[in-house]
């Protein structure tokens, strides 16, 4: 039994969960964080992911609902125009932006599709774009090379990271499985814009 994976802690995930939403951690290092801060043993068990969505979910719905879905469309608006300025790549979006539970301190993370990994790096460079070149954890944990660019939201008047993760093309049909919860891991931007179509931006109470 996977002692971090299977174990279920409500009290972890709340605070996990703030952390989530309030700065913009990932999963992971949210849980580790809000061990810490509970003053609790470093292995005490921890909740799997599908309980923190859950629980950053009800934060959102309880605390920020209104906000949360302003920011989130604009995220999701950011993330569409990068999709298409690299429409090549067959870009598909992740993350919090894509599921659903992003804030303006989320980051946004677009896996891209590619013949040749130094393709979108070369494309970057002729567009004269600032990047920074790097790894992140991909889909089944493996290190996977990033372009990691900062790029300006004017809807939310601040500066965003875009994190540009390179796969062979032949991960492309993997990243599209359904995960644990049935849902979409990521999508491309057909999908996105439909997800902008059809999500209305709550009214806000005075």
């Amino acid at each position: 039994m996977d002692f971090y994976r299977d174990s279920h802690n409500p009290e972890i995930a709340a605070v996990a969960a703030r952390l989530v939403v309030e700065e913009g951690m990932e999963y992971a290092a949210a849980k580790r964080r809000a061990v810490k801060q509970m003053g609790l043993h470093a292995r005490a068990p921890l909740p799997d992911n599908t309980t923190l969505d859950a629980a950053v979910r009800e934060y959102i719905a309880v605390f920020c609902p209104e906000t949360q879905a302003v920011e989130l469309r604009a995220l999701r608006e950011v993330a569409l125009l990068w999709m298409g300025r690299l429409d090549a790549f067959r870009p598909h979006l992740g993350g919090a932006v894509w599921h659903g539970t992003a804030t303006r301190h989320s980051d946004i993370y677009v896996q891209l599709f590619c013949d040749d990994p130094k393709s979108a790096e070369l494309a970057l460079l002729d567009h004269r774009v600032d990047y920074h070149p790097g790894s992140l954890n991909g889909w089944r944990g493996e290190p996977v090379q990033a372009l990691t660019l900062r790029t300006r939201c004017d809807a939310l008047g601040q500066w965003v990271l875009v994190h540009l993760m390179v796969h062979d093309l032949d991960d492309l049909r993997g990243a599209l499985k359904p995960d644990a919860q049935g849902r979409k891991p990521r999508g491309d931007a057909q999908a996105l814009r439909a997800l902008l179509a059809q999500t209305q931006i709550p009214k806000q109470t005075p």
